[in-house]
């Protein structure tokens, strides 16, 4: 069984509160046990929120019952009053993360039968004890690069198999290929966009967040080559303009990797197309139908190559007019 680190925290930082609390001569001091372990969140990000949440509605919440209480007493109807109205303000504030946080401290204050400022002062102290021991816990996050890593390597590997039994079928018309790539790579490109958002919500300084703008422009290329495979099914036969392309897939599958190197296959690419424009035209309807198949497939493979030049500055300088055209 493993132990995670959310789970960790909580064991480690309801004590440490109440301790806190107990050493301070708090009321109500196991009460900050409770607010660690309902502040303690997956992301920096989430924590700082829910810091920020929790403690605005808490602060409404004393007032509320100040204000509730004192005017109609200290009764159980006061209560269903006080939620009544409190609720709807925390949602219109977009502060109802904090509606459990500040329920505990609306029921210290009608527990106690009357509010003073020293009683108030407890709460509030009590209320920096819980949410700031969660927040001081929460700025550790485990770093996720590694898994990350891991799971580029694995879709990198995906798309080179992908772009190889796609350039295979080009060249020979085998079918035998199952396709199980897509499956496994649709998985992993939803796990690792869930985690780099993750590690994004754990760097709340950084302004580029590389791992998860990779695997967001990959899914844009997944989805490109999702559609690539209906495609090059309706090519009826290998010719030599798909045996073409089918070496470009190749190369292709070769520099599939996370530097920036399509300027080179975008040049290759135009090419072709030149290539197929100054050939024989098809003489027959399924030779038109399959020269305008492989124009399609050229275009989604142009766009898929567009997305990775948009991704990062190139890592190759774009070939010269004179070495295109040699």
């Amino acid at each position: 069984m493993k132990i995670g680190y959310r789970t960790l925290k909580t064991a480690i930082g309801a004590p440490i509160a109440i301790f806190i609390a107990q050493l301070l001569q708090l009321d109500n001091y196991i009460s900050a046990g409770i607010l660690t372990i309902l502040c303690i969140q997956v992301t920096r990000k989430r924590s700082v929120l829910s810091a920020w949440y929790r403690f605005a509605a808490c602060m409404l919440g004393m007032a509320f019952s100040f204000l509730i209480f004192e005017t109609l007493g200290y009764e159980p109807y006061a209560i269903g009053i006080l939620l009544f109205i409190f609720i709807p303000v925390t949602v219109m504030l977009k502060i109802t993360e904090g509606i459990v946080t500040s329920s505990v401290i609306i029921l210290h204050l009608y527990g106690a039968g009357f509010v003073t400022f020293e009683l108030l002062l407890n709460e509030v102290v009590l209320i920096s004890v819980g949410i700031g021991t969660a927040l001081l816990l929460n700025m550790y996050m485990p770093s996720l690069e590694s898994e990350l890593k891991k799971m580029q390597e694995q879709v990198e590997e995906n798309f080179q198999k992908i772009l190889k039994e796609i350039a295979h079928f080009l060249r020979t018309g085998d079918e035998s290929w199952t396709g199980k790539e897509f499956t496994e790579t649709a998985f992993i490109l939803d796990e690792a966009l869930g985690l780099a958002y993750r590690d994004v919500e754990n760097h709340l300084l950084r302004s580029h967040h590389q791992f998860y703008h990779y695997f967001q422009m990959r899914t844009k290329q997944f989805e490109i080559l999702e559609r690539i495979l209906p495609l090059i099914s309706r090519i009826p036969e290998v010719s030599k303009q798909s045996v073409k392309i089918s070496t470009f897939f190749s190369e292709l599958a070769e520099g599939v990797n996370p530097g920036n190197t399509a300027v080179i296959f975008l040049h290759q690419l135009k090419e072709i197309r030149e290539e197929f424009r100054e050939g024989s035209l098809p003489s027959t309807r399924e030779e038109f139908e399959a020269r305008a198949n492989l124009f399609t497939l050229l275009n989604e493979i142009e766009q898929y190559l567009i997305i990775k030049r948009s991704f990062k500055k190139s890592d190759v300088k774009p070939p010269k007019k004179e070495e295109v055209t040699a």
